[in-house]
């Protein structure tokens, strides 16, 4: 029924300036302004992600958004330059000290941080 149909993904956040300031300035994303409040995330490769303010917005308490990076190392010291704090995890999902979960040969390596809304993004090793 939808194979053919473009869809797109979508996420709230409780201040819309802070969150296209985010995605924009810090992240570097291309972003448009669209009626009604809502701002359009434009990723490489087509993708859209629609960003939308939510009054009563509780972050999600999982990874709603993935960046998939060619150098893991590079990108986490660019973000922490940027004043991004990463993740700090323990047990089956442990961080160094940089926020960066290692795969060691069982998935990739990947490092969680968070935009001002709360919301959950990683960038994840490519390959």
């Amino acid at each position: 029924m939808f194979k053919n149909t473009k869809a797109v993904s979508g996420l709230s956040v409780n201040d819309l300036q802070k969150a296209k300031d985010f995605y924009g300035k810090t992240l570097g994303l291309d972003i448009t302004e669209g009626s009604m409040g809502i701002i359009t995330l434009h990723l490489s490769g087509g993708g859209e992600v629609f960003v939308y303010p939510k009054p009563n917005h509780e972050p999600a308490t999982f990874t709603v958004l993935n960046f998939i990076v060619d150098g893991i190392e590079k990108t986490v010291d660019e973000l922490i330059a940027k004043g991004i704090t990463f993740e700090q995890y323990e047990g089956q999902l442990k961080t160094n000290e940089k926020g960066i979960m290692r795969g060691d040969g069982h998935g990739p390596d990947i490092a969680w941080f968070k935009d001002p809304a709360g919301n959950i993004l990683s960038v994840i090793q490519n390959g």
